[in-house]
């Protein structure tokens, strides 16, 4: 699938292209929890080596991507569902602070499955939200990071495929 950045979207009109990028979000979060569709509770926190991760981390990890990245700099005063999630949810990104030990992410039993997709969704109704009202200006800005955010998620959909085999 072509990107948002690709020079042949870059001529269409912002709110053509700010469209496009709202559906393309949209499907790449869904098909992440239609990968999850045949799992039970227990299939999305196991972690059956230290360099895999749990589904259920996946899932809570692109959100807080989401999160980190854009809402909580492109929505004054944004509100995070819960702050402990940044330290559960982070990775790698050592300069956003501590993050839970990476072989020991089988371990997080809180929050719940059930939890993690209300994360998903609070966090896509935020950035939905935030989609909606951007202006010409804003949405240029904000573009390529959504666009790597939406990779990113693919990303990770590889990985909870790889991980869960």
């Amino acid at each position: 699938m072509e990107t948002l950045m690709d020079s042949s979207l870059s001529a269409m009109p912002v709110q053509a292209r700010q469209a496009r990028l709202i559906e393309h979000y949209q499907t790449v979060r869904q098909f992440s929890e239609y990968l999850c569709e045949p799992l039970v509770t227990e299939d999305y926190v196991i972690q059956s080596m230290p360099d895999v991760s749990p589904t259920k981390w996946h899932l809570a990890h692109t959100s807080w991507f989401f999160e980190t990245f854009v809402l909580t700099q492109a929505v004054p005063n944004y509100q995070t569902l819960h702050p402990q999630y940044a330290y559960l949810f982070n990775s790698y990104y050592v300069t956003l602070g501590k993050r839970h030990c990476r072989p020991k992410r089988g371990l997080i039993s809180r929050p719940t499955v059930e939890e993690t997709y209300r994360y998903r969704a609070y966090v896509d109704q935020q950035m939905l939200a935030l989609l909606i009202a951007m202006d010409a200006e804003t949405f240029a800005r904000w573009e390529p990071i959504l666009d790597l955010g939406i990779h990113h998620e693919q990303q990770h959909q590889e990985l909870m495929l790889t991980d869960l085999k």
